[in-house]
């Protein structure tokens, strides 16, 4: 363990200096400006649901969920489904990242990319593949096998979703894993500790955060997901669906909202314990740098048994994006499989074209916003703030632990009539077919408030490895905080702010929960088609989108690096930004 004391009495003076310094003016205004921000794009909405809650019907909803069997029910399949993901993902993530930093083999990068293919694919297209392999007359599971399995319910949902998030708790467990002193096995070794036994007494206690963080990340993102329940869900009903059921379906909004509210309750306590294990595992951390390699597992049977596991999981996400890809190329794929472009001409003229264009267009200008809003709420955190730093962080990352669901109904309450006080309008209606721009102002607004949570996080892990110091020296030459903020520390923080970009466009033209309650005729978005064409039964039209959709999302990042990356920045910083947001 080292201890830098010249460094923790710079750090000291230099937190002492921020607390008896002044806010200037621009400050205040970025201050001002940044939470009038958040309060419309976050707070209100979920204002709005909580009013609408408390609605009769919302009431009624409430009431039942304690006395109703079908509720209980509904309850009870939603944290059976958290549970699940949340393992069996943390699992997949977990044995992942060992032989990825564990292991010496050929194909690290490919394995490494494999892994995160899942990121930037639109949230059903696993499901629908799956079905198409492994449905009841798919391709492996009746025509090579002879069996008729049922897919649809809690197994389907267990396998798509745990398929779909694993990519989360692999970052999470690579940066930990990475990040762990060789040093303690090494000392265990010269006890005489077996690999063995190192494995289980050393490795795998401080590695407890990682997997207790990456259980809950992936439990809240399981039973917030709407896509997957609406595709593979069948008549397992969790409470996602339910909300969207009462509102599209029944037309109740009360208690599509109070529906809303108890998704709500249980990703926020799980968001709140999260933050805890992040800031238990960050003192941790502090302890030191690797002081050298890890030591790499040799043992033949536990080698063959480690890269048999993942070659499997890494065949079976080769296959299923196989599927994505050449089922867009045939007519029916598995029944018709003679080769067919009219998916693509369906998809790249009228309907189909209008909806990449315009959901790029939105993704593109959303993704610059969400990212310089997150960077300036971490450096406000981080570096200006004297008091109120955890209330402005909290309230930065609500649009992370709300679930999409919940968004997606309050933007249809706040914004679908125009904003004001009594008969005095403030703004137009934002959201719905009478919208200005056709509603295409509120799908921004939700891209913004659910991208900027990365960018915010890669900023924060980011300025904390910067000494004040630096902007005191700025400072004291006459610069105001803006212009320190934007010649100084803006060029030193450029690969937080790449991170942030690539995730802020990758979230946007993939996510879908929040989306499907105020996309409109007049603003087609490609997430909301692909739902359709899944519903209609038309799965190559389907693979053709997600196959152009994955195409825009990994060609714009390429563009993002080339443009954004600093030569004179480490690639190492970079992909420690980028690990940083990803978890």
């Amino acid at each position: 363990m080292t201890t830098d004391i010249p460094t923790m009495r710079r750090s000291g003076w230099s937190l002492l200096r921020r607390r008896e310094t002044p806010l200037d003016l621009p400050t205040r205004i970025a201050v001002a400006l940044v939470v009038l921000v958040l309060g419309l794009l976050i707070v209100l909405p979920l204002i709005n649901i909580l009013s609408s809650a408390a609605s009769a019907d919302g009431l009624k909803v409430f009431a039942s969920m304690f006395t109703s069997g079908v509720n209980l029910q509904i309850v009870q399949n939603t944290v059976v489904l958290g549970v699940l993901v949340g393992v069996i993902g943390t699992a997949i993530g977990f044995l992942f990242a060992y032989v990825q930093v564990r292991l010496d083999f050929r194909g690290k990068k490919l394995l490494h990319l494999l892994a995160l293919l899942p990121i930037v694919s639109p949230p059903f297209a696993v499901a629908t593949a799956v079905i198409t392999l492994f449905g009841r007359s798919g391709i492996v599971s009746h025509e090579l096998l002879g069996l008729s399995p049922t897919l649809y319910g809690l197994p389907g949902l267990t396998i798509v979703l745990s398929l779909s998030f694993f990519p989360a708790a692999y970052m999470n467990m690579l940066g930990l894993l990475r990040s762990l002193d060789p040093s303690l096995d090494e000392a265990a070794a010269s006890i005489g500790a077996s690999k063995w036994r190192i494995f289980r007494t050393v490795t795998l206690p401080m590695l407890v955060p990682g997997f207790a963080s990456s259980f809950l990340l992936l439990f809240v993102e399981a039973i917030a997901d709407l896509a997957n329940p609406l595709v593979i869900g069948g008549d397992f009903t969790v409470l996602s669906s339910r909300a969207y059921i009462a509102i599209t379906g029944e037309y109740n909004v009360g208690a599509g909202a109070a529906y809303s509210i108890v998704l709500l309750l249980p990703a926020l306590a799980v968001f709140l314990v999260q933050r805890y294990w992040a800031g238990r595992k960050n003192v941790v951390s502090v302890t030191g740098k690797p002081a050298g390699r890890p030591d790499t597992v040799t043992f033949l049977p536990a080698r063959i048994l480690l890269l048999t596991g993942v070659g499997l999981i890494a065949l079976l996400i080769v296959t299923i994006y196989a599927t994505v890809v050449l089922g867009g190329f045939v007519k029916i794929l598995g029944i018709n499989n003679a080769f067919d472009l009219s998916h693509y001409r369906y998809v790249l003229s009228g309907i189909g074209s209008d909806a990449m264009i315009t959901t790029t267009t939105l993704a593109l200008i959303a993704t610059p916003i969400a990212g310089v809003l997150g960077l300036v709420v971490a450096w406000l955190i981080v570096r200006k703030l004297r008091s109120g730093q955890g209330a402005l962080d909290f309230l930065g990352m609500l649009g992370l632990a709300v679930p999409g669901t919940v968004l997606g109904i309050g933007y249809a309450l706040t914004f679908n009539s125009p904003l004001g006080f009594g008969n005095v309008a403030l703004l137009p209606a934002l959201a719905g077919g009478g919208a200005v721009f056709g509603g295409a102002v509120a799908i921004v607004m939700v891209y913004v408030i659910r991208s900027s949570p990365s960018g915010q996080r890669a900023g924060v892990a980011s300025l904390q490895q910067i000494d004040m110091a630096i902007d005191e020296a700025s400072a004291s030459l006459g610069a105001s905080g803006m212009t320190t903020f934007r010649k100084v520390t803006l060029p030193l923080i450029r690969p937080a702010l790449l991170a942030g970009l690539t995730y802020a466009f990758a979230r946007s033209m993939t996510t879908l929960s929040p989306i499907i309650f105020i996309t409109t005729p007049q603003t087609k978005i490609m997430t909301s088609q692909i739902l359709s064409e899944v519903d209609a039964g038309r799965f190559g039209n389907a693979f053709a989108y997600c196959t152009i959709l994955i195409v825009i999302v990994m060609s714009v990042i390429g563009l993002l690096n080339l443009f954004v990356r600093d030569s004179s920045v480490p690639r190492g910083a970079a992909g420690l930004s980028s690990s940083t947001t990803l978890e």
